[in-house]
């Protein structure tokens, strides 16, 4: 029985697991099962022998898995045990093509397209040199409950499997297909990366353990030992020679993969009659040999004192009493101590391999049918062999001969070499489909452009379809892997990644299954988020089972490329079932959302901003999204026209502009866009219908109406999401629609506006009657974000000049001396929600209350005000502010000088009349005809004179539109006059309750 150093692999490290990537979800029910294991049997058998007698025209994208290292001194963990990476089909060089093209190269049925890759897969050499260890160390009874856990596990991700194959068309690329279209790019490709490099390194440990293998029976004898060379050891030894062996046997492979797809996928049907053949002698030996002493080899015995024989009884009923419990030892091969974790991981790795099949989606002529039952009839099948060894091993072995030697079937067998061959032949076979199938998922990454043109090379082809320059770079890889010479880390790490894959098999079907998703409906139907969530959080435990540290290495190892991916490569239109979990969510919590909840304590602003045409109107998009305090924020617009006479629906086209605008602004709000004949009823509709439940905008937000003309804040920018200049046309996916611009120029000084006077005052008066409070912004066109926010992170402090000014008081009403209002607490309000978020924190809020110089009343409106805002939590600079010459331009203030003697008990009354006076004003203002423009010159005059230093942005206090609609004409000029030349400032008219505290 040939050998292999314990040097390259160590017991106690995680074993080499390799499989396709897998994904997506599944059904109910488990009735099934038995009917996909017959039909699987009987659905191949004339396949399996025609195909081979004619040569079968697709077999060159078999990958079947073999084993590892060969001989009872390969270390228990890092024995191949999986390598299931499945080619892609040679014809998809191209994304394009006709549907017929692709469907003649599928040619696989589920013999050799399934059941034959997932056998070879999962008979490794665990089934030639670990079973009886694992027998020897946790006896029978253990052994079997070992095996269903761990089969447990594997039929979980089975199902999982199974559900993917059979919702909808599957293309090539096996597993990584399967998590990219489900999950999403960045999973899928770091997934896909991870198993790329799983199968490099696993090609180069299959050829270094064939090479010690070979090394160990017919290689000179080290200088050190002191035995003598035998007959066949004629090979030099050395790390050098090593390396060359090791590169010959690379070559082979490389010309095998590279030259003959077909000349591989008959080999490895040989290598499978091999396997088969020598379980067959096994089974065969068994009943034939004659009880026997065994010699145990050298390097079995752990000190001179140790038992240099052991018996092989034949079935006897003692021996099989012996062996039923447990009894862990030392492991000979590395001196470690066994215990329950480290046999069950030996054991997990021989039931991996389970996506061979799936790798090979490619090439099947009906992947919907023959995976599910052919992976399931490969799981039925090793199950049983694997639980029929460990019965035979139990029953005819004493406990030393299973501790002691792990080649006993060789030496029992009827003819020793046979056993060698196979384990030999597993070897070849497993460097290929490592290296074939690390090529196969290369040539997949390449075509999806997941890392740029970094793999642009890698997408060239033969003309047969064969990807040969994936497979050269996969050859130069494994090539320089190979110079390590020992690949113990690697190994383990390697184990891990097969373990995540399987996991994101699981966590694929599990969030399409929670997603929902109507288009889910898999024809294998023995499936449910219950098996899915078993099988991935079984496959985790597994991971750190094996090594907690591998585990934590290999998840972090996935995080950093899903982040590069994410953040570097290009975006897809695969579909992302994040949306999908989001909507289900969303949709869930929003019915939970009950508006007869609301209360004003939990009161934040909910924004509807209306846009005429986003080009002008930049630097108010950025502002609102400060201003919104992680609320609602809508950006509406009302596109002038009638569905009647029109083919389509205008807008479709516009929404990508508007949303490719979002993220270039980096704000974060919805976009809802409208059809209407008039500006003031698609405003109507906006309030109306958008938002959903209790997430329905309160606040109502305007460009000012005056006479600027807009400026273009978007010329000649770049969108980065789309990387097209905003003053070039966009395309549309309705062909029966013209290319448009992203947003159309801005308005010309002496072109019309489609808003007039009557209609923008109507507006903000519909607003008030249906509950929305109103603002209107004002010389936002000055405000750059960047500019007022940009130094204070230069200087690393708040800058000197950073200021927002609160006018609670309605300067338009200069009879009334109320602050404490609904209106002036949501002007307030606003300013404080705006200096709580992160980019405002450090701005400082100034306080100007109007107060007449002669009033005996002026401290305490003060003092009142102070103790409010600490009530309140807000903190604020107050200053009163003399306006004294500014009432007395007032007509109602003409004669009334004199008023600074009236005693404390008559402004007190005063005070209470103007409050119910300013209350029914809210409701019917005819205050609007009574003010002169001299006065509202003056009290602008009066803002001006107290903005040094300058304010960053104002808040005014918005009077209520008049009553009568003869006004608004007025009342505009009113407020222009109010506002004129103040900067970017906000008009505030609030209607809601946004505190609780009682004054």
């Amino acid at each position: 029985m040939s050998q292999i150093s314990s040097q390259s692999l160590r017991a106690g490290e995680p074993g080499f697991l390799q499989g396709p990537f897998g994904g997506e979800c599944a059904d109910k029910s488990c009735q099934m099962w038995f009917y996909y294991f017959i039909t699987a049997a009987a659905a191949g058998t004339f396949e399996l022998l025609q195909t081979f007698i004619t040569g079968s025209p697709r077999l060159s994208v078999i990958i079947f898995n073999k084993s590892s290292k060969m001989s009872e001194r390969t270390p228990l963990l890092h024995y191949r045990l999986t390598t299931s990476a499945g080619p892609e089909p040679s014809a998809v060089s191209d994304c394009t093509g006709p549907a017929s093209g692709r469907s003649t190269n599928r040619k696989l049925g589920v013999v050799f397209g399934v059941i034959i890759p997932t056998l070879l897969s999962m008979f490794s050499v665990v089934v030639f040199l670990r079973v009886g260890f694992v027998v020897g160390q946790a006896g029978l009874c253990h052994s079997i409950a070992m095996f269903l856990v761990a089969y447990f596990i594997i039929t979980m991700t089975v199902l999982s499997i199974c559900a993917i194959s059979t919702n909808g068309a599957l293309d090539a690329g096996g597993a990584y297909y399967m998590i990219s279209r489900a999950l999403g790019p960045e999973f899928g490709g770091s997934i896909g990366i991870m198993f790329f490099l799983a199968n490099v390194c696993g090609c180069a440990l299959y050829v270094l353990g064939l090479v010690e293998a070979i090394v160990f029976t017919f290689g000179e004898p080290e200088e050190r030992s002191a035995a003598a060379p035998g007959p066949l050891q004629v090979l030099p030894s050395g790390y050098w020679w090593s390396l060359l062996y090791g590169t010959v046997l690379l070559f082979l492979c490389f010309i095998v993969c590279l030259v003959g797809a077909n000349i591989y996928a008959k080999a490895t049907f040989i290598i499978f009659i091999i396997v088969v053949t020598v379980l067959a002698l096994i089974f065969i030996s068994f009943f034939i040999a004659e009880p026997t002493v065994v010699v145990l080899p050298d390097t079995s015995l752990m000190n001179d004192d140790n038992m240099r024989t052991a018996n092989y009884t034949g079935f006897w009923l003692h021996t099989l009493e012996g062996n039923l419990f447990s009894d862990y030892t030392v492991d000979y091969t590395t001196g470690a101590m066994m215990s329950f974790s480290r046999v069950f991981a030996v054991l997990f790795n021989g039931c991996t391999g389970i996506m061979a099949g799936s790798n090979m989606s490619g090439d099947l002529k009906n992947p919907s049918y023959s995976i599910p039952r052919g992976t399931l009839a490969a799981v039925v099948t090793t199950y049983i062999t694997y639980n029929l060894l460990s019965l035979m091993s139990a029953w005819t072995c004493d406990r030393y001969l299973l501790q002691r030697d792990y080649s006993f079937l060789g030496t029992i067998n009827i003819w020793p070499p046979m056993v060698t061959v196979g384990i030999y032949s597993s070897a070849v076979s497993a460097a290929m489909s490592n290296l074939i199938g690390a090529s196969r998922i290369l040539y997949a990454l390449s075509k999806d452009n997941l890392l740029g043109g970094a793999l642009a090379l890698a997408k060239r082809t033969s003309q047969s379809g064969n990807p040969w320059v994936s497979v050269l770079i996969s050859w130069l890889l494994v090539q320089v892997v190979l110079f390590a010479g020992k690949l113990n880390t690697i190994a383990g790490i390697v184990t891990i990644f097969f373990l995540l894959v399987y996991a994101a098999v699981n966590l694929a079907c599990l969030a399409l299954e929670w997603a929902s998703a109507p288009n889910f409906r898999p024809s294998f139907r023995c499936f449910t988020w219950h098996t899915c969530t078993l099988g991935f959080l079984g496959c985790l435990v597994m991971m750190f089972l094996i090594s907690s540290v591998y585990a934590f290495a290999s998840m972090a190892f996935m995080l950093i490329l899903l982040m590069l991916i994410h953040y570097l490569g290009p975006i897809s239109n695969w579909g992302y079932i994040s949306q999908a979990l989001i909507f289900h969510q969303v949709r869930k919590y929003l019915l939970l959302l009950d508006v007869r909840k609301d209360h004003v304590k939990f009161w934040r602003p909910q924004v509807l901003l209306m846009v005429a045409n986003p080009r002008s109107c930049t630097g108010l998009m950025t502002f609102i999204n400060d201003l919104k305090k992680s609320g609602l924020y809508v950006l509406g617009h009302v596109k002038l026209g009638s569905l009647d006479g029109l083919p389509s629906d205008p807008l479709r086209s516009c929404y990508d502009s508007w949303l490719c605008l979002v993220d270039h602004l980096k704000i974060k709000a919805f976009v809802n866009l409208t059809l209407s004949e008039s500006v003031r009823h698609g405003v109507q509709n906006l309030l109306f219908i958008s938002g959903f439940g209790g997430m329905r905008p309160n606040t109502l937000i305007l460009g000012f109406y005056d006479d600027c003309a807009p400026e273009d804040n978007l010329s000649g920018q770049i969108l980065p999401s789309t990387g097209l200049d905003v003053d070039k046309t966009c395309s549309t996916t309705d062909p029966g629609q013209q290319p448009a611009p992203f947003f159309p120029a801005v308005r010309g000084a002496e072109e019309p506006k489609d808003l007039k006077e009557v209609e923008y005052v109507s507006i903000i008066a519909d607003a008030v009657k249906m509950g929305k409070n109103v603002a209107l912004a004002r010389y936002f066109n000055q405000f750059s974000r960047e500019e007022v926010l940009g130094l204070r992170k230069k200087l690393g402090g708040p800058p000197a000049g950073l200021f927002v000014d609160v006018w609670p008081l309605n300067l338009l009403h200069p009879d009334g001396h109320g602050y404490i209002n609904i209106c002036s607490l949501f002007l307030l309000q606003l300013a404080c929600v705006l200096h709580e978020t992160r980019a405002w924190n450090q701005a400082r809020l100034r306080l100007f209350l109007c107060v007449e110089a002669g009033c005996r009343l002026q401290k305490d409106e003060k003092q009142k005000i102070q103790r409010m805002l600490k009530e309140l939590r807000i903190s604020a600079q107050v200053q009163a502010v003399a306006w004294d010459q500014v009432v007395a331009l007032h007509w109602q203030r003409q004669g009334a000088k004199g008023r600074g003697n009236m005693n404390l008990q008559d402004d007190e009354k005063r005070l209470r009349r103007e409050g119910e006076e300013e209350d029914c004003i809210q409701r019917f203002p005819s205050n609007t005809s009574r003010l002169t423009d001299e006065f509202i010159c003056a009290v602008n005059s009066l803002i001006h004179r107290h903005d040094s230093p300058k304010p960053a942005v104002r808040f005014l206090y918005l009077p209520h539109p008049p009553a009568d609609r003869s006004f608004y004409h007025s009342y505009l000029h009113q407020i222009d006059l109010l506002s004129r030349d103040l900067g970017p400032t906000l008009l505030v008219h609030g209607v809601t309750p946004v505190i609780t505290t009682d004054f």
